[in-house]
């Protein structure tokens, strides 16, 4: 068993979701969303990697030291799997572990609008999960996932850094491969995808040019594509794409996104009422043709205005959702307040008053 395990366990123990490593202070919990010290020496650089190179291999071991970055799944024996992501910073190395869950979990079990599931049953065109990192955009992706799975006898590719929930083949045949394990790149594995006769492609992550054009490539040829992007809003996610794009593709992208984004959610976690979870709160674009033309006339700020009006079709903005929560008493009031866009509708219920004094 590798040392590192101790860790992995007494965070299971507490159930925290991520366990953070790096030189010169002891390991740290994330626990439902604060990052809490351990009673625990600080750590020095030697004895943290000699931790850290006992769960991966020779190749791994020398990309590291070469200079590159690791993502890469590891199971810890009787205490499950994690993502962990190894880096180098200027006092040393430094890792996050994320657990991941044994079982996929259904969409149900997550509390998300129902609107939500319904994007599951699209046979082509784009849907993206968007948001920062850790907002449990992988997890809403599995769900939708594992109901296609369990209800469609589809050919499911997926192309994750690295995989996380496992999906045995139940009515679908689901492939899972692997960034740096099983190919390259994602745009090696988009590309590969398309010769694989595909229904349905997951992208893990849509990080650069060449990767969102073959994505919309693999959505334009009939295909379903689940993507995600690190953006806030589902409107920076429409930019993000258009930006991402040659000058001379841009007009190109706009039609696409015009024709064939089906629906774009926004994720983020805030702390629970009572402190003892976190809550996702979500944004919910659904395309229509208002939202189309507004992308075809370089009007892209004005699709807030769409969203507040559609919500006889489940769309909703990220403030509306959250003021839903929090009237609800299922939010802090504090936390609401440092994670919405117009904060000036949440000052009144701050208790603490020094939040909005940094603001």
């Amino acid at each position: 068993m590798a040392r590192i395990d101790a860790f992995l366990k007494l965070g299971r123990e507490q159930n925290v979701s991520d366990i953070h490593f790096a030189v010169g202070v002891p390991p740290m919990f994330r626990m439902h969303g604060d990052l809490l010290p351990i009673k625990f020496r600080e750590l020095g650089d030697t004895e943290l990697e000699s931790y850290l190179f006992e769960i991966i291999s020779k190749n791994q071991k020398e990309r590291f030291k070469a200079g590159e970055d690791l993502d890469f799944s590891y199971m810890s024996e009787g205490t499950g799997r994690y993502r962990v992501n190894l880096f180098k910073k200027a006092s040393g190395i430094g890792a996050v572990l994320r657990y991941i869950p044994t079982e996929v979990p259904t969409f149900e079990s997550l509390n998300l609008p129902r609107v939500i599931k319904s994007f599951a049953d699209f046979r082509q065109g784009m849907v993206l999960v968007t948001g920062a990192t850790g907002t449990g955009k992988s997890t809403t992706l599995a769900s939708l996932i594992h109901h296609i799975n369990n209800t469609r006898k589809e050919n499911i590719i997926t192309l994750e850094d690295p995989i996380e929930f496992i999906h045995p083949s139940l009515q679908s045949q689901v492939i899972q491969r692997e960034v740096g394990t099983h190919l390259n790149t994602f745009q090696d594995g988009l590309r590969a995808a398309l010769r694989e006769d595909p229904d349905i492609v997951l992208v893990g992550e849509m990080r650069d040019s060449e990767t969102i054009a073959m994505a919309m490539l693999a959505a334009e040829t009939g295909h379903l594509v689940f993507g995600t992007l690190h953006t806030t809003s589902a409107t920076k996610s429409i930019d993000r794409i258009l930006d991402a794009l040659p000058a001379d593709q841009r007009e190109q992208g706009k039609i696409f996104l015009a024709q064939h984004l089906h629906a774009v959610v926004t994720q983020d976690l805030v702390r629970s009422a009572d402190g003892k979870s976190r809550k996702a709160i979500v944004e919910i674009l659904i395309m229509n043709n208002a939202v189309s033309n507004l992308i075809m006339s370089d009007k892209t700020f004005q699709i807030p205005n769409q969203i507040q009006t559609g919500s006889a079709v489940g769309m909703q903005l990220k403030d509306q959702a959250l003021m839903d929560a929090l009237m609800a008493k299922e939010v802090d009031a504090d936390d609401a307040y440092l994670h919405s866009m117009d904060k000036k509708l949440f000052q009144k219920y701050v208790t603490d008053s020094s939040l909005i004094a940094k603001q």
